[in-house]
């Protein structure tokens, strides 16, 4: 059966994180994606965290399902190839600072007039317009006026980093969901293209709940918490007796009485003024301590296993290691086996959301730099000898 994206090609101009993720995702459902890299030096991401054979072991993640062409962008013969591909292209996606584009003579309005069908996803720090367009901007920085940072650590700490670049993942996922969406657009008005604006900063806002509402009422801006959640009463982390953390989300209201009475506190499941999350939220230093209490006396395998019985969700803090091991993350496919290129096992995180009936699939391992350049110009008419010459000159 074809998958969801089959027959859609994707041009993925961009580096590092946003974008290359959005058309990972994408080349996952079917969708064929070829890389543009700069020649020689590739995706920085190539040389991030920890290396094997001098690549990153990130990269087998990031660019599966993906063909790798090198070109210089900055030379007129890079620009041209990129023109000629926009003209079978469905989408294009590309994260560059504001304006790289225009200044390559590969800006939208060139690009609409080479296909008018063409999807353009655009990720940046600070979007296409407004005061910031010309900064620089990396998942931190969108991390931190997003209004995350502020939030993570502990009260009177300096904020924390989540350990991730999730401001970049969050535009990501913003990023397909605009070109699903401008996809179906297409197919209702006639086939016309479109371009996606997403920030970096405005994708981690998007998620920041109660924040904006409760400030605008209540004059209330919102402080770190540690490993509470303010305002939602009880969920928090709780030390056990063999100085492991339980984490406890009792805070429906039906699950905080089944809570408290696993804990022995029936006084507090049967106190009308605890019924609801309005006022347990008002008590919610004294809910936790009796929580910690109880969890202080059990190790974190009986913590859990009683309340697994009582039907209330709770959990323990995983490492990758624990990741590894789990058996439900093997059952639902969530850790996959692969292979460097030299042999090396190496598993690889699965492949979400999960379709039932056109789920997405692994098609091919992560390219080597340039590996798929001679075939994609080759099928643009631009023969050996013309490859050749652009070698010699660093084009490719």
């Amino acid at each position: 059966m074809l998958k969801p994206l089959s027959g859609i090609r994707v041009l993925e101009l961009g580096q590092l994180i946003a974008g290359p993720f959005a058309a990972k995702m994408l080349g996952e459902f079917g969708a064929e994606v070829i890389k543009i890299e700069p020649p020689k030096t590739g995706d920085p991401l190539r040389k991030w965290r920890l290396l094997h054979d001098d690549t990153s072991v990130w990269w087998e993640v990031q660019s599966r399902n993906k063909q790798s062409v090198t070109l210089d962008l900055r030379q007129a013969e890079g620009q041209d190839v990129i023109r000629k591909l926009v003209k079978t292209a469905d989408v294009l996606i590309e994260n560059f600072r504001p304006g790289t584009l225009e200044g390559w003579g590969l800006g939208w309005d060139t690009l609409r007039a080479i296909n008018p069908g063409l999807i353009m996803l655009q990720v940046s720090g600070y979007g296409q317009t407004g005061p910031y367009r010309d900064r620089p901007g990396f998942g931190v920085v969108g991390e931190a006026m997003g209004g995350l940072r502020h939030l993570s650590g502990e009260p009177g700490r300096p904020p924390v980093r989540v350990g991730v670049s999730i401001g970049d993942s969050l535009s990501a996922l913003h990023g397909v969901i605009g070109v699903l969406l401008a996809l179906r657009h297409r197919e209702q008005n006639g086939g016309q293209g479109q371009t996606i604006d997403v920030a970096l900063y405005e994708s981690v806002f998007n998620m920041m709940e109660s924040l904006l509402p409760e400030y605008s009422v209540f004059n209330a801006v919102r402080q770190p918490s540690g490993s509470a959640l303010p305002g939602i009463t009880p969920s928090n982390a709780y030390l056990c007796a063999d100085g492991k953390y339980a984490l406890i989300a009792g805070n429906g209201d039906s699950i905080f009485k089944r809570l408290m009475t696993v804990i022995g506190r029936l006084d507090m499941a049967e106190n009308a003024e605890y019924a609801h999350n309005n006022g347990r939220a008002q008590h919610a230093q004294a809910i936790d301590t009796a929580i910690g209490i109880w969890t202080k006396t059990h190790t974190l395998d009986e913590v859990l296993a009683a309340l697994h019985d009582a039907r209330i969700p709770a959990g323990r803090i995983y490492d990758i290691a624990d990741i590894c091991a789990d058996p439900h993350y093997q059952a639902r496919d969530m850790i996959l086996d692969s292979q460097l290129d030299d042999g090396t096992p190496v598993k690889l995180p699965g492949i979400v959301p999960k379709l039932s009936d056109t789920p997405g699939e692994v098609r091919r391992k992560a390219p080597r730099l340039g590996q798929d350049t001679e075939a994609v110009l080759s099928a643009l008419g631009i023969d050996a000898a013309t490859q050749e010459n652009w070698k010699q000159r660093g084009i490719i």
